[in-house]
């Protein structure tokens, strides 16, 4: 009898061991992959400027340095893209202001540059893209997005999910001030990639399982009264 008592509660043991060792495996297995995730993710940012010489129907850059702002500047310069969207522009910064950061003549800049005042995030920056790439009839054609090498991925996934028939071309801009490569030596930018990838990660997991083909919905007409706003 004591026998089988002992062996009954060696039983009752053995299940919750047998769930928390799943548990930890299934921990174990989640963290390996978060950290391989994310040394791919450090591993595939550009560390060169980047050398783009295909024709497409626009150009659009996310604000957030002026170096962005010029590089997409010398793009359309160059012929690269009829139009250029500046997506995420300050509501304080007028055309003008704008202008002066731009290699392009003011003729070019007064037909072929649209300001975006709406946006105040990347998904929004999507969103804004969208509506102006359908004003002007290329939502189903190609577009050279510009904006910072660490940036551009989670850039690329919120606009392909915003517009999915589009072919987007990555123009990543280097900064002097933030290296890439010094991912593994200096603890600033270990921090900024690491909560690139954590938003990426999200990203993914928003636009192809929580919410697919939420962003390529149409806004109400109120919300896109002032997509290629130009404050002069």
């Amino acid at each position: 009898m004591r026998s089988h008592a002992r062996d009954r509660e060696a039983r009752g043991w053995a299940a919750p061991g047998r769930w928390r060792l799943a548990v930890l495996a299934l921990f174990c297995f989640l963290a390996s992959a978060f950290v391989a995730g994310f040394i791919g993710f450090a591993l595939s940012l550009e560390r060169t400027e980047s050398t783009l010489t295909v024709q497409a129907d626009g150009v659009v850059v996310l604000t957030g340095g002026s170096d962005r702002v010029y590089e997409a500047g010398g793009l359309l310069a160059r012929g690269q893209a009829r139009r250029l969207l500046i997506t995420g522009v300050n509501r304080a910064t007028r055309g003008h202001e704008i202008a002066k950061l731009l290699p392009v003549s003011r003729e070019l800049f007064e037909c072929c540059v649209d300001l975006g005042y709406r946006a105040q995030d990347t998904i929004g920056n999507a969103r804004e893209t969208r509506d102006w790439a359908h004003a002007h009839g290329i939502g189903a054609g190609s577009l050279i997005i510009v904006t910072s090498n660490y940036h551009m991925p989670r850039a690329l996934a919120e606009l392909s999910a915003a517009l999915p028939g589009a072919e987007l071309y990555p123009f990543a801009v280097v900064s002097d001030h933030l290296r890439v490569e010094d991912w593994l030596g200096d603890l600033a930018v270990t921090r900024l990639i690491a909560a690139e990838y954590v938003k990426y990660l999200y990203v993914l997991l928003r636009t192809r399982l929580l919410e697919p083909g939420l962003s390529a919905t149409a806004l109400a007409p109120a919300e896109t009264a002032d997509l290629t706003a130009q404050a002069r």
